[in-house]
């Protein structure tokens, strides 16, 4: 093998290891997406409820056809194009520019996975399986926390870290004119 090679395979390496958490957190939501779902399809009848008492959360087998809070119902081929979208956004911020902070990894692993679970269920079944029912908000699954968390995150990520970096390189660029 030259040098160059050597060269680009270690670049290459090191940038899949540092990239590990964005793969194995999106391929952890993807799995404990499609597990879950699975499970309730299976064990509760469309619109069972389980436990049937007064609880705080249950879970609750409904379906949706649209997005999140059940708006754009039955509008599954626009969902997919637009899911299809938004994963392209997340693959081109891993890219370009690569993600350096590790939060950034986790938070856009989240999304991905996310995405990926619900594109699954949307191309499989035509909707998607939701069933965590908090009673006074509209039921949801593995992949909407995972989105949802991942959402704040990266808000987190640029309000706070994004924020603080820039706050110290202001002293040593001078005065912004």
């Amino acid at each position: 093998m030259e040098v160059g090679a050597a060269s680009r395979a270690s670049r290459w390496l090191a940038r899949l290891r540092a990239d590990a958490p964005f793969f194995l957190i999106a391929i952890a939501v993807i799995v404990l997406d499609q597990v879950t779902k699975q499970l309730v399809r299976s064990n509760l009848a469309l619109g069972e409820t389980w436990p049937d008492e007064d609880w705080f959360v249950r879970i609750n087998h409904v379906t949706n056809s649209g997005a999140a809070f059940g708006i754009l119902q039955g509008q599954t081929p626009f969902l997919v194009v637009t899911t299809f979208l938004g994963l392209a956004a997340i693959l081109l911020y891993y890219w370009y520019p690569p993600m350096q902070h590790v939060l950034l990894r986790i938070v856009l692993g989240l999304q991905l996975g996310g995405a990926l679970g619900n594109l699954i269920d949307r191309v499989r079944l035509g909707e998607v399986t939701d069933f965590i029912d908090f009673r006074h908000w509209p039921a949801f699954n593995v992949a909407d926390s995972s989105i949802s968390i991942g959402v704040v995150g990266v808000l987190v990520f640029f309000a706070f870290y994004e924020g603080a970096r820039r706050q110290q390189e202001a002293p040593r660029r001078g005065p912004d004119r």
